[in-house]
């Protein structure tokens, strides 16, 4: 039996990750280190809290002594822990850089001591930058444009670089725009449902014509789990949904599948460095045997409903927790005036 540590499990993709690893496969045992910041919530894993497959460290990844005690015993490292909001980067970049680069430093000289059979570095699109046309395939260079995908590009980096000087057994995958349930409501689709159902505007930044290629984060999962047996060691690998929306046509059909008017999108000023586009050329992960193959429109359906069906999960973080409730008038009060 394989035994994973997967670092900031109780985040979004960190929790569905665990989630579908534990019911897809008998033969796994999961340790979850996680720091429970804002973002990262025991409750997105009530259900598997009692799985003797699975247990639980209290801890950030910037700390040597928990990251070896939760490490010991484990072949493989999955890192999803991070700093990972574009806007709150902008507001102070600090925790930023500390998280998605000193933490993976710890990690990695962690994974070197023990000996790990693979560790999976998860980055991001948004370390190539942004992208007129074509798509961005592994070998072109990073050009991160804000200090969240300069942060992971640092990450992703530093991964690669153990590989290089210590072999240690690295795979990066670089993914594009996930959703799906237990994403903290401050990210576009859980922010814009849990408005619309309570009737509050809006706040969509410019024109609304930034493009995202929206990938399902069940499939982003399913193709790290594939990786973690098929990946080659010291390659990167995109995972994209291969599905370029504008947040524009995002925003209206999350009003659509709710039933809400189109008159509750209020355009407001666009962010400092807002990248206009996003895109993933996935073909060497095709070529590896995975693709992404989802019914979009009823995944995103299904995820819109998610979050209306499941307001005890997102009311207490939207109407009872004051570091929220800065956030949100810090980041939108004085644009929505306007």
């Amino acid at each position: 039996m394989q035994r994973v540590l997967v670092t900031g499990g109780c985040g979004f993709i960190g929790s569905n990750f665990i989630r579908i690893a534990l019911d897809e496969f008998d033969d796994i045992e999961i340790a979850n280190l996680d720091a429970l910041t804002y973002a990262g919530r025991r409750e997105n894993l009530a259900d598997i809290e009692d799985d003797p497959r699975y247990s639980f460290f209290h801890g950030d990844i910037c700390d040597p002594a928990i990251v070896s005690e939760a490490m010991a015993g484990c072949d493989i490292v999955v890192n999803f822990a991070a700093e990972t909001h574009v806007d709150r980067s902008l507001l102070g970049a600090g925790h930023f850089i500390q998280t998605d680069c000193y933490g993976v430093w710890i990690l990695l000289e962690e994974a070197r001591r023990v000996g790990l059979e693979r560790f999976i570095q998860v980055s991001t699109d948004e370390v190539y930058g942004s992208i007129d046309k074509g798509s961005f395939c592994e070998t072109d260079p990073l050009m991160p444009r804000n200090p969240y995908s300069a942060s992971k590009a640092g990450g992703d980096r530093i991964a690669y670089s153990f590989w290089v000087s210590h072999d240690v057994p690295v795979v990066i995958t670089r993914a594009s725009n996930n959703f799906g349930p237990y994403q903290y409501p401050e990210k576009l689709l859980p922010l814009f449902v849990t408005n619309a159902v309570t009737d509050l505007p809006l706040p969509l930044y410019g024109d609304g014509g930034n493009i995202r290629d929206w990938l399902f984060v069940g499939e982003h999962c399913r193709a790290i789990l594939y990786l973690i047996t098929h990946g080659v060691t010291g390659e990167v690998y995109n995972i994209a949904g291969s599905h370029e929306l504008t947040n524009l046509f995002m925003t209206q059909s999350i009003l659509d599948i709710i039933g809400k008017p189109h008159s509750l999108i209020r355009y407001v000023d666009d962010r400092p460095g807002h990248d206009r586009r996003y895109s993933l050329d996935s073909s060497k992960l095709k070529q590896l045997g995975y693709d992404v193959k989802i019914d979009f429109a009823q995944i995103l359906e299904e995820t819109v409903r998610w979050y209306v069906d499941h307001p005890e999960w997102w009311r207490p973080i939207r109407e009872q927790d004051e570091e929220f409730a800065a956030y949100y008038a810090r980041q939108y009060g004085s644009r929505l005036k306007e």
